[in-house]
């Protein structure tokens, strides 16, 4: 717990010690001194929370020096200050309540060789023109803003065999029970300028109930002419036995060359990109899908 001392011109200060037994010691301290304070402190973190109050040995000088009183801080049951000292209390940021259901993802790096890495970008600006404008179940206009490629199979099978080499490993990681792979699917991606993804999950209708892993992989020209595109995975909670986003999340960086992995039930969302060129070689691209049981 933080405290704040109310701000006063430092005087003398008669402070009456209350210990634990019914024992009081009476000592003179000035109102700024750092033990007033550290014996305020601990008053009122054993007031709040008694059992998380740190412990420590407290030694006092009394009788003009000649003793010196000794005691462990939780033996300290109260302090009685005159003139009276204030202590304002810092509201505490609260942990997280027990309910939310921490988030997790798998970020690696390096994902293609860069043979291969290079080889994608020649391909993704060679495939402009066969981009088209993507949509969502919805229709609606205002969820969701970027150009999609459906059909790429020169790299599809790449991907996805290089994914079922680590598969293994990154359900471990995320602590998923083992299950049988049925289908990866692809997509390639490319968000330019004000372009987004609003919150949603991967596998929330009857279609997509069986994707278990999402991926993206980004990969982009170098150096990167964009900004923003920071993919927002947020934690969940449950409600009324549904699967709702908290308001705690992790923010990743899309990150070149590297691809993540994370849970298809998670909300998550893609912030605007800012693409002051608004060529296509400068968008943010990448190859996203998911793993289905």
């Amino acid at each position: 717990m933080q405290l704040a001392s109310q701000q006063l011109e430092s005087k003398d200060v008669k402070v009456q010690l209350l210990l634990a037994g019914g024992y009081e010691y009476t000592v003179y301290l000035k109102s700024d001194a750092p033990l007033l304070h550290s014996l305020l402190t601990t008053v009122v973190a054993r007031a709040y929370n008694k059992e998380a109050a740190e412990h420590n040995l407290f030694q006092i000088p009394i009788d003009a020096g000649h003793s010196a009183l000794c005691f462990s801080s939780d033996r300290l049951v109260g302090v009685v200050t005159e003139p009276p000292v204030w202590i304002q209390q810092i509201e505490e940021v609260k942990p997280p309540s027990l309910d939310i259901l921490n988030s997790h993802y798998i970020q690696i790096e390096n994902f293609l060789p860069p043979q291969e890495y290079e080889q994608l970008i020649n391909y993704v600006l060679d495939k402009e023109s066969d981009f088209v404008a993507t949509s969502t179940s919805t229709k609606d206009q205002d969820y969701r803003r970027s150009m999609v490629l459906y059909s790429f199979p020169e790299f599809t099978e790449l991907i996805v065999k290089r994914i079922q080499e680590i598969m293994g490993d990154v359900i471990s990681k995320l602590g998923l029970p083992s299950f049988v792979i049925s289908q990866i699917e692809c997509q390639l991606t490319a968000h330019n300028d004000g372009n987004y993804y609003k919150m949603h999950n991967d596998n929330g209708s009857p279609e997509t109930a069986t994707r278990e892993l999402t991926y993206v992989y980004y990969f982009n020209k170098q150096p990167k002419a964009f900004s923003g595109g920071e993919l927002i995975i947020y934690d969940s909670k449950i409600e009324n036995n549904f699967y709702v986003n908290a308001e705690s999340y992790k923010k990743l960086e899309p990150l070149n060359n590297s691809i993540v992995f994370f849970i298809s039930r998670y909300m998550h969302e893609v912030l605007p990109v800012i693409c002051p060129s608004k060529a296509f070689a400068d968008s943010r691209f990448t190859i996203n899908g998911w793993v289905r049981r």
